[in-house]
């Protein structure tokens, strides 16, 4: 199925999470790969060439030989069972459906915390004003949701590492990162994926100056 070679476009800043999802996704499974980015405040995106990539004109965007997807979750479940050798997805059925539960919740809901905490807290150090009542709301929300899938202290959302892990910890950080209040034991969980080599590879990039 699959085809090559592979081609990763993300954001110019290195902030999106999406982005930083599939990338992980990549290093994980051990795959070349050459990363391109695109300017997104100057409308990169949605320039003729990038716009026959992507159906979305977002990022990222895969592109493996002439097939191109867009769409994180997408890119890496496509990645892992187009390059199954290494999974970022648990084998077991309902646990990969947990994983995958979990992602979809991340992306369709919590919209407060994504617009009071952007990934320029993340990744960039940035800090933002104390929290409204909604976005507090939805923080709690998250932290009720986090608990309940971490139950008993462990380590990971399914019994082993997948790609959810990272989902999660990157909504746990936009709280954690800027000082908000987050029980010890999220913290924990949040730095234990943040210190994986494929992640701190992906914090590391040398961003520009904002």
């Amino acid at each position: 199925m699959s085809q090559g070679p592979l081609h990763l476009y993300v954001d110019s800043l290195f902030t999106s999470p999406y982005a930083m999802s599939v990338f992980v996704a990549l290093r994980e499974k051990g795959l070349a790969f050459e990363t391109l980015t695109l300017d997104l405040d100057a409308g990169q995106n949605q320039a003729a060439d990038y716009v026959q990539r992507s159906l979305t004109q977002r990022v990222p965007t895969l592109v493996d030989g002439d097939f191109a997807l867009s769409e994180s979750s997408a890119i890496t479940e496509y990645l892992d069972q187009a390059y199954p050798e290494t999974r970022v997805y648990p084998a077991d059925v309902q646990q990969r459906a947990r994983a995958r539960q979990v992602q979809a919740w991340l992306l369709s809901d919590l919209l407060p915390i994504r617009q009071e905490r952007s990934t320029l807290v993340v990744f960039c150090g940035q800090k933002r004003p104390p929290l409204s009542a909604e976005a507090q709301a939805a923080a709690t929300k998250l932290i009720t949701a986090a608990q309940a899938l971490l139950a008993d202290n462990r380590e990971y959302l399914c019994g082993q590492w997948s790609i959810a892990d990272v989902d999660l910890a990157v909504m746990l950080n936009r709280l954690i990162l800027n000082g908000d209040a987050m029980p010890a034991q999220l913290v924990t969980y949040a730095q234990r994926q943040w210190q994986r080599p494929s992640v701190r590879e992906w914090v590391e990039l040398r961003r520009p100056a904002l």
